[in-house]
């Protein structure tokens, strides 16, 4: 009776959102007002978070069941939102009811999409796996629809949309996702690791894709094998820094984190909050100076910020023990972890064919490269392919490496970028190497997609 209740007032108080474009002059205010319920924040910053919109700053107030908003957004060009389709598709999805979308909270059962079958898989990382992985669904006559990878102490999870070649339908055969399922659980064993190695098959739109990888990752990030001896990248980009308080007066717990700035930072956060059934009651952003600084509830941007947050349990109160708190400080810290931009950025922009995304994870394999994350994407004919790479150690790429895999595979269709963090004789050395490479290439893109 009283989720219906919520439901019906829910109903009656639709969210209201209003887009100003008068009131600030180098961005959109973006208010939204509506009825609370656990999931509210998170599922605004995931719109705007899909829709590549940066929030540069953002107050938030969740108190006495009712939810007001503020952010100031730009688009990814640093620009005001003034592309009237773009606002209107803002307005929409923000003052859409969210009621239908499921939590998930574990592995699911094996029912295909309809456009697509959708796999989740997670073991043990190394060197090579993505490219075994996307090897093996070629022989297995499936095509990549789009897919995302995340790499993590030790651990690996990726998230796979793929159809049948012939059909281009979703694989709905139990016999034939056995297989796929039996080819790819031997893939992701190991000598050492043979429990944890996963696949399921997802019901359709159960998830928020990147929602989904945290959670696949979540609990095996705090679990280390004994003798495990899977290759762990050393990350050396800034750790964050996350602190948990009382505010006893108050009844809140507060929550600040401080960590280099990149996009997406807030949804990690917002979504490993929610994860963890806390609610943000209040929050707020300040510009920072060098770093960018999170606290609970309050909102990011490509600048450093200042961001503090005032949350409790989902039960009304705030947090309870030391553990806790230190649990939150640690899930926090890796979840922004995951997503570091440490490593080099490799983007294929190609026509898709049967066989390119075997060929390019087979190439970076050939030259010692290791995958910390992927972004898989086909659509239209077309494939563009994201990969963000080290070399084996963790280490900086050689740029004569990145060279040689330039020529192999087409200077046009492989765009490279490096990490802001990367010096700058790296980055003189690769430039040196495209120009030579450009006056001795001897291979053309079109011969790499013949062979």
């Amino acid at each position: 009776m009283d989720d219906e209740f919520a439901k019906l007032i829910r109903r009656i108080n639709p969210p209201r959102v209003v887009i100003d474009n008068e009131s600030c002059a180098d961005a959109t205010i973006i208010k939204v007002d509506s009825v609370k319920k656990h999931g509210t924040l998170l599922h605004v910053v995931q719109i705007l978070t899909d829709m590549n919109l940066v929030i540069v700053k953002g107050y938030i107030s969740s108190d006495a069941g009712w939810f007001m908003d503020v952010f100031n957004v730009v688009d990814c060009n640093r620009k005001k939102i003034m592309d009237q389709e773009v606002i209107s598709d803002i307005q929409t999805k923000l003052e859409s009811d969210d009621d239908s979308a499921p939590t998930v909270t574990g592995m699911v059962g094996m029912v295909p999409y309809e456009e697509y079958t959708c796999i989740e898989l997670t073991g043990a990382d190394r060197t090579g796996l993505l490219s075994e992985v996307c090897a093996i669904l070629a022989d297995l006559h499936c095509w990549v629809v789009s897919a995302e990878l995340w790499t993590h102490k030790a651990r690996a999870a990726a998230v796979v949309h793929i159809t049948d070649y012939s059909t281009g339908c979703a694989i709905g055969d139990t016999k034939r996702l056995s297989t796929i399922k039996e080819r790819l659980c031997n893939v992701l064993r190991s000598n050492y690791d043979t429990n944890t190695a996963k696949l399921t098959v997802s019901p359709p739109g159960v998830a928020h894709r990147e929602r989904r990888l945290h959670q696949m990752l979540a609990d095996q990030d705090f679990e280390k094998s004994e003798g495990s001896k899977a290759r762990v990248v050393q990350d050396k980009s800034s750790s964050p820094l996350v602190t948990v308080s009382d505010r006893t007066e108050k009844g809140y717990t507060v929550i600040t984190v401080r960590s280099d700035d990149r996009p997406k930072l807030l949804f990690d956060t917002i979504c490993t909050l929610t994860d963890m059934q806390y609610v943000v009651f209040h929050g707020v952003v300040r510009g920072g100076t060098d770093e960018a600084y999170q606290v609970t509830g309050v909102v990011f941007s490509c600048y450093p910020k200042l961001q503090e947050y005032y949350v409790r349990c989902v039960d009304g109160v705030p947090v309870q023990s030391e553990a806790e708190r230190e649990r939150i400080a640690q899930r926090l810290e890796t979840a922004i972890e995951r997503r570091s931009s440490e490593g080099l950025e490799l983007e294929l922009c190609a026509e898709d064919r049967i066989g390119l995304l075997p060929n390019i994870t087979r190439i970076l394999r050939e030259n010692n490269l290791y995958i910390k994350r992927a972004e898989i994407s086909s659509k239209g004919g077309k494939a563009r392919h994201i990969f963000c790479v080290t070399d084996v150690t963790g280490d900086e790429v050689d740029p004569t490496i990145v060279d040689s895999i330039r020529q192999q595979i087409g200077q046009d269709v492989l765009h490279v970028k490096w990490n802001t963090n990367c010096s700058d004789k790296q980055q003189q050395g690769s430039n040196i190497a495209l120009i030579l490479g450009n006056l001795f290439r001897n291979r053309s893109f079109s011969s790499f997609l013949i062979g």
